[in-house]
């Protein structure tokens, strides 16, 4: 069976080189994966509230509310109120936050350009012409993942 057919080998691939980077660009791991993730997130979308920030991440409000803490702490995030909503608050960015993001994204950048310089040229070439495919997987991921998010905060 080819890979048109069955993509199995190639998302097995992208998911173990996507684990290893983020394995090696986060030693010592300074946040959790979810941290991250939530950081991601809040760059991606902007300001979210608590509850869509659970939803986007899969994890309880309460815990959403305890990392958001712990993010705040750390000069990451900051809260304000939600204008629509007195009762909520809206948590962003900060420029710290914006920076250590920026920060973790080079090094895995310049992590997989390390590699990526070790290929052959018709390695290098093949990989090229799928980047428009891997951005496309990463639009998706994000579809997925704000659809997923939609559901959980229908079901509460």
């Amino acid at each position: 069976m080819s890979m048109e057919q069955d993509p199995r080998a190639a998302a097995e691939a992208v998911y173990w080189l996507s684990a290893a980077v983020i394995r090696f660009t986060s030693q010592p791991r300074q946040l959790s994966l979810t941290g991250i993730s939530t950081l991601a997130a809040l760059d991606r979308k902007g300001a979210q509230r608590i509850s869509e920030l659970a939803g986007l991440q899969g994890i309880a409000q309460p815990s959403m509310t305890v990392l958001v803490g712990s993010l705040e702490q750390a000069g990451l995030v900051g809260r304000r109120p939600d204008p629509t909503d007195g009762r909520a608050v809206l948590v962003s960015l900060t420029p710290e936050g914006e920076e250590f993001l920026a920060a973790r994204r080079q090094a895995g950048a310049d992590r997989l350009s390390e590699l990526v310089g070790k290929l052959p040229a018709a390695d290098l070439e093949a990989l090229a012409a799928a980047v428009p495919a891997l951005l496309r997987l990463r639009e998706l991921q994000e579809e997925a993942m704000e659809a997923g998010a939609a559901l959980a905060g229908r079901g509460r």
